[in-house]
C-alpha cells in the first residue's frame, strides 16, 4: 500500500522475497526506492494516474536488493489506511512472460526476413510452414506448399538411393547437408545448399523437421566456369595441359588393363609464326582454332585433343592394336591439316611435325612419355617437316648414357683428371728418335687409366670434342718447352677431330695458343686428321689446311688406306705426311694383301712427293720389311710403349735401333723375297719360344707348334717359296733340316713331360745345333738371291 506521496505504507512477505528486502525493511519509503533510475519519474507519474483515476494498471521495471532488475505488472486501486487515503496495489513478475514474448517476436521476424529459404514440415514430412524467402526461391506461396510433401520440388536429378542415404544421415545423427538440385514451380532446375534437421520431443520422438536451404545455382555456374577455364584451352576450347596431365593417366591405366597400346603424339605446326607476322595475330588464332576443329574430326571418341599454348597440340590413341594402326592415325592428321586454311579471304598452307611414343613399349612415366614424343617431334622437324617420327626408347637410353658420359668428361676436365702419353717416333734408318705422337689418356678415380677409346667416342661431334682438343692442343704445346728445356728438341703430332678442325675459331685459335708459346716453333707441332673423319665440307677443310701451314703448322693423314675416299682425302687435302693404317703393317707378314698396300701407299707417297710413316710396327721384322719398301719412319708397341712425357728425354738417350734394321738397309730385295727375310726370324722365334715352354715350372705357357707345315717357317717354305726358290740347292736340303728340328722339338715335350732333365739338356743342344745348321742354309739361299740379283741388274 502507498500514501498519496507516493511511500510505502505497507507490503507482504510475497514482495520482500519477490525484491530480496527484510521483512518491513520498505515501509516508509518511497516507492522509486525499488525502481531504477531511469525509471523513477515514469513510476511518479503512474502514482499521479492512479490517484486520478486514469490508471488502474501497469507494467513497470523494479530493482531487487541485488541490482537485479524484473518486469512487473501492477494492478491497484483507491481506497483507504487507517482512516487515510491509500493506494492498494498488487504486483506480478511478467519477466520471464516478456522474454518469451520478445523470443518468439524474434524467432518470427528472423523467421519472415532469413535470406534462407525455410520449410518446416512434421514428422510425415508434410510441410506446416514456409518463409517469405521459400516462396521468392521456388515460386510457391504458402497456400500452394502448405499441405504437400517436399517432392513437389523434386528435379528427377538424384535417384533413390541418393535420398535413401540423405535420410538414413538424417536418422543417425539428425542432420544432413548436402547439395540438391531442385525445380522451381517455373520447371526451372536449380541447385540449392540444404541443410536438414529433426525436431525430437522430450520422449526423443520425431515430431518435425526443419529445412533450411538457399540458392547456389550461380555460385555453380561460376565454378564450373572457373573449372572450365582452369581446364580447357581459352581459344580453341580444348583440353590444357593440367586435363591431359588427367586423361593421360587415365589412358594409361586403361591401356594397362586392355593390354593394348597408347600412342602420345605431341604435333608442333610448321611455318606458324609467318602467319602471325604476315597476316596478323587475329588471322592467327583463326587458324588455330580451324586446326583445333579438324584435329577433333581426325580422332575418336575416346580419344584426346589438347592444346599446350602456341602451336604445339597433344593427341592421345587410345587402344592401339600395333604401330601399323598408330601409323594410320597420324598420317590422318597430317593429311588434314595439310588442306588450305580459308582464314580472311587468304588461303594459307602449313604442316605438321609429329613425335610419338608409344605406351607401355616406352615404359616411362606421363611427363617422360610427353618429353619423349616432345624429343621425337624435333627429329621429325629436323628431318624435314611435314613428317612424324616414332621414339625409340634405346636411343634414348643410349643418348642419356651419353649425355651422362659427357657430364663426367667435363668434370674430369676441370678436375685435371686427363694427361697425355707420348709415343715415340723412330727414322729406322739413321736409327733416330725424330718425334712423338701426343696420345690422351684418363686417369679415372675409380676405372684407373682409360684408353682413348673408351671415352672419346662419347664427344665425338659434340662441344666437348672441340674443349677436350684444345685443351690437349695446350698441354702438347706445354709439353714441348719443358723439353726444350731439357735440351730436346722434336716434333710431337697431335690429333684432331673433324669436328674440331671444322670449328669456326680453329684457326685462330691455334694461332693464339702457338703466341702463347713463343719459345716453340710452329714446325715442330704436326696435326693429324683421321681421315675417315666427318669433314663434311672438303673444300673448307682444305682451306684450314693452307691457313694452319701459313702458321707454320704441318699436317698428316692418319689411318691412311681404311676408308674408300683415301684417295680424294690424299689429292685435295695438302697434307705433308700420310700414316699407314696399323691394321695393314701388323698383319704384312701374313697376308699378302695387307703387304700389297703398304707397298701401294708408299710408292704413292714417293710419287707425289710426301712423307710416310708407319703405325702398328710391333717387331723387328715388321720394320726390315718397311726399310725394304721405302719406309724409313715408324711408330708401335716394337719401338716403344706410349709414356709419360717426363720419361721421353731418358727413353731417347738410351734408344738403341734393331741391328737389323742397318743391316737390311744396305740391301735392295724384291718384293717377292722379303717374307724370305722374315723366315729366318719367324724360325729364331720358334727356337725361343719352346726353349720358354720347357724352362716353364708353372705350366702357364702353351708348347709352340709341333707340325713342321703349320709353323710360320713351314708355312714360307712349304707355301709359294716352293716355286720361287725350287732350283736352289740350298733350299731343297733345307726340308731335312727344318723335319729333324720339329722331330726335337716333339721329344723335348714328352721328355719334359716325362722329367728326364739329363737326356733333355742333351737334345736341347742338338737342337741348338741343327737350328744353327738351318740358320746357314736360310743364309745361303739369301745369299744366292742377292747375288742373282745383283747380277741380273749388271
Amino acid at each position: 500500500m502507498l500514501d498519496l506521496q507516493g511511500n510505502i505504507l505497507h507490503h507482504n512477505s510475497a514482495v520482500s522475497e519477490l525484491l530480496g528486502y527484510a521483512p518491513n525493511t520498505l515501509i516508509g519509503k518511497s516507492i522509486v526506492t525499488v525502481h531504477p533510475p531511469e525509471s523513477h519519474i515514469f513510476a511518479r507519474q503512474v502514482v499521479s494516474e492512479l490517484i486520478a483515476g486514469k490508471r488502474n494498471t501497469s507494467p513497470l521495471p523494479i530493482l531487487r536488493a541485488d541490482g537485479q532488475q524484473l518486469m512487473v505488472e501492477t494492478r491497484a486501486v483507491m481506497g483507504y489506511w487507517n482512516g487515510e487515503p491509500a493506494i492498494f496495489g498488487v504486483s506480478q513478475d511478467i519477466s520471464q512472460r516478456l522474454l518469451a514474448e520478445e523470443r518468439q517476436r524474434l524467432a518470427t521476424s528472423v523467421f519472415d526476413n532469413a535470406h534462407e529459404g525455410i520449410m518446416i514440415t512434421d514428422a510425415q514430412g508434410i510441410i506446416i510452414e514456409i518463409n517469405t524467402t521459400f516462396s521468392e526461391l521456388t515460386g510457391y506461396s504458402r497456400e500452394e506448399a502448405v499441405g504437400h510433401t517436399a517432392d513437389l520440388l523434386k528435379s528427377g536429378h538424384h535417384d533413390s538411393d541418393f535420398y535413401k542415404a540423405m535420410w538414413a544421415t538424417i536418422g543417425s545423427v539428425g542432420y544432413w547437408r548436402g547439395e540438391v538440385w531442385n525445380r522451381k514451380k517455373s520447371g526451372e532446375i536449380f541447385v540449392e545448399l540444404l541443410t536438414i534437421s529433426s525436431v525430437r520431443n522430450p520422449n526423443d520422438e520425431i515430431t518435425h523437421f526443419v529445412a533450411i536451404f538457399s540458392d547456389i545455382t550461380q555460385i555453380k555456374q561460376h565454378q564450373q566456369r572457373l573449372e572450365h577455364l582452369a581446364h580447357f584451352d581459352a581459344l580453341t576450347q580444348l583440353p590444357n595441359r593440367i586435363l591431359l596431365a588427367d586423361r593421360l593417366q587415365l589412358a594409361m591405366a586403361q591401356t594397362e588393363r586392355d593390354q593394348k597400346m597408347l600412342a602420345v603424339c605431341y604435333l608442333d605446326l610448321d611455318g606458324f609464326k609467318p602467319v602471325n607476322d604476315v597476316y596478323g595475330h587475329s588471322a592467327g588464332d583463326h587458324m588455330l582454332i580451324e586446326v583445333a576443329q579438324r584435329l577433333r574430326q581426325c580422332v575418336r571418341a575416346g580419344d584426346t585433343v589438347s592444346r599446350l599454348g602456341g602451336d604445339e597440340f597433344v593427341l592421345l590413341f587410345a587402344g592401339i592394336d600395333d604401330v601399323h594402326e598408330c601409323d594410320h592415325a597420324v598420317s590422318r592428321v597430317l593429311a588434314a591439316l595439310a588442306t588450305a586454311f580459308a582464314i580472311g579471304g587468304e588461303s594459307i598452307n602449313i604442316s605438321a611435325s609429329i613425335g610419338i611414343t608409344l605406351y607401355p613399349t616406352d615404359g616411362s612415366d606421363a611427363d617422360t612419355l610427353l618429353r619423349h614424343a616432345d624429343q621425337a617431334m624435333y627429329t621429325a622437324k629436323q628431318a624435314g617437316r611435314n613428317r612424324f617420327h616414332l621414339f625409340d626408347p634405346e636411343s634414348d637410353r643410349r643418348a642419356r648414357a651419353r649425355r651422362d658420359e659427357i657430364s663426367r668428361i667435363r668434370q674430369g676436365l676441370a678436375e685435371r683428371e686427363f694427361v697425355l702419353h707420348y709415343q715415340p717416333k723412330v727414322n729406322m734408318r739413321e736409327g733416330r728418335v725424330f718425334g712423338a705422337e701426343a696420345l690422351i689418356r684418363w686417369q679415372h678415380p675409380e676405372q684407373g687409366l682409360l684408353a682413348p677409346n673408351q671415352f672419346l667416342p662419347a664427344i665425338d661431334g659434340s662441344e666437348m670434342d672441340i674443349l677436350v682438343g684444345e685443351w690437349v692442343l695446350e698441354e702438347a704445346l706445354t709439353q714441348l718447352e719443358k723439353w726444350q728445356e731439357q735440351g730436346l728438341k722434336m716434333v710431337v703430332s697431335v690429333n684432331i677431330s673433324g669436328t674440331h678442325l671444322q670449328s669456326p675459331s680453329f684457326v685462330e685459335n691455334l694461332g693464339k695458343l702457338l703466341v702463347a708459346h713463343p719459345l716453340i716453333a710452329p714446325h715442330c707441332l704436326e696435326l693429324e686428321i683421321l681421315e675417315t673423319a666427318a669433314l663434311s665440307d672438303m673444300a673448307m677443310a682444305a682451306d684450314i689446311f693452307v691457313a694452319c701451314r701459313r702458321l707454320g703448322v704441318s699436317f698428316a693423314l692418319d689411318d691412311f688406306g681404311t676408308g674408300y675416299s683415301s684417295l680424294t682425302y690424299f689429292r685435295r687435302l695438302p697434307a705433308d705426311t700420310l700414316k699407314i693404317d696399323q691394321s695393314f703393317v701388323r698383319d704384312m707378314l701374313d697376308d699378302p694383301d695387307d703387304l700389297a698396300i703398304v707397298e701401294g701407299v708408299i710408292g704413292l707417297t714417293k710419287a707425289f712427293g710426301r712423307k710416310v710413316i708407319a703405325e702398328g710396327v710391333e717387331t723387328a721384322e715388321h720394320g726390315m720389311v718397311l726399310l725394304q719398301l721405302g719406309c724409313d719412319l715408324a711408330q708401335g708397341y716394337g719401338i716403344a710403349h706410349p709414356m709419360p712425357g717426363a720419361d721421353i728425354p731418358a727413353w731417347t738417350r738410351n734408344f738403341v735401333p734393331d741391328k737389323l734394321w742397318g743391316s737390311i738397309a744396305a740391301f735392295k730385295w724384291a718384293r717377292e723375297d722379303l717374307p724370305m727375310l722374315v723366315a729366318e726370324i719367324d724360325h729364331a722365334r720358334w727356337v725361343r719360344s719352346l726353349e720358354a715352354y720347357l724352362a716353364d715350372s708353372t705350366d702357364k705357357l702353351g708348347a709352340p707348334v709341333q707340325n713342321q707345315h703349320n709353323c710360320r717357317f713351314g708355312r714360307w717354305y712349304y707355301g709359294p717359296s716352293s716355286q720361287r726358290y725350287a732350283g736352289l740347292e740350298s733350299y731343297i736340303n733345307i726340308e731335312s733340316t727344318h723335319t729333324r728340328i720339329h722331330e726335337l722339338g716333339k721329344e723335348l715335350i714328352e721328355l719334359k713331360k716325362a722329367g728326364d732333365h739329363i737326356l733333355l739338356a742333351t737334345r736341347l743342344r742338338e737342337l741348338h745345333k741343327t737350328s744353327e745348321a738351318l740358320t746357314e742354309h736360310i743364309q745361303m739361299i739369301q745369299a744366292e738371291v742377292l747375288l742373282s740379283t745383283q747380277m741380273q741388274r749388271h
